[in-house]
């Protein structure tokens, strides 16, 4: 079985006061329906599995009523960082489940091919992620302040969601985090812990995360062009 697990128990705190972004009308809907209509769509994904905040099960049940989506899921609530609520899903996959993916809820423009690419790398080599190479120029600061020297950028790869793995190697990635009280920006660093090789997949087009109030405009021009 493969499973997704979205991640939807932030804060929003980059949003400003009073805005939770994952229930933002952008293009026609809720952006959090956006990346659970891709998930349910993508023909490998048999169950969705949303980390929620505590208390807001009943608005996204009353969500998941206007989505009309078609595979099964469930609600859980999220923990004190993002590792642990992965961890939280994690928790409750199905026992059969040996494929996960994991999404950022606030990645509305993930196409079903990309979704599909990484679920086939993980099956080959294990993790996969959602990556794009990058294209700025990059430079180290020691200070914050001034440069302190350059970074070869071919050598630099953005990772984005989704995240896939066989089920047992980021339960046993992410138990290492938490044995050894560590925090992770995402699910890749806990491979990294225990030695996983984790396979790049390119991203071929964008997939931009809404973080702050100047990305909504952008990402909705993309999903009405989509």
């Amino acid at each position: 079985m493969t499973s997704a697990i979205i991640v939807a128990a932030g804060q929003s705190t980059r949003m400003g006061p009073h805005v939770d972004k994952l229930f933002l009308p952008v293009a026609g809907c809720p952006l959090l329906v956006h990346a659970w209509q891709r998930f349910d769509s993508a023909p490998s994904i048999q169950e969705i599995v949303l980390v929620v905040r505590d208390g807001q099960q009943g608005a996204l049940a009353d969500l998941a009523a206007q989505g009309r989506f078609t595979k099964p899921f469930r609600l859980v609530a999220g923990g004190q960082q993002r590792q642990d609520s992965v961890w939280n899903g994690l928790a409750a996959l199905s026992s059969a489940a040996q494929i996960v993916a994991i999404q950022d809820a606030a990645r509305p423009c993930t196409s079903v091919a990309l979704i599909e690419a990484t679920i086939q790398a993980a099956r080959r080599d294990g993790a996969a992620v959602a990556a794009q190479p990058v294209s700025d120029t990059i430079k180290w600061s020691d200070d914050g302040a001034f440069v302190s020297r350059h970074l070869d950028r071919s050598r630099l790869w953005a990772v984005q969601t989704p995240q896939t793995f066989r089920v047992e190697i980021i339960r046993r990635a992410l138990l290492a985090v938490r044995e050894r009280g560590l925090q992770v920006t995402d699910d890749t660093a806990a491979c990294e812990i225990i030695g996983q090789p984790v396979k790049l997949v390119h991203v071929p087009g964008p997939n931009p995360k809404v973080t702050v109030p100047g990305d909504v405009p952008y990402v909705e021009m993309l999903l009405r062009t989509q």
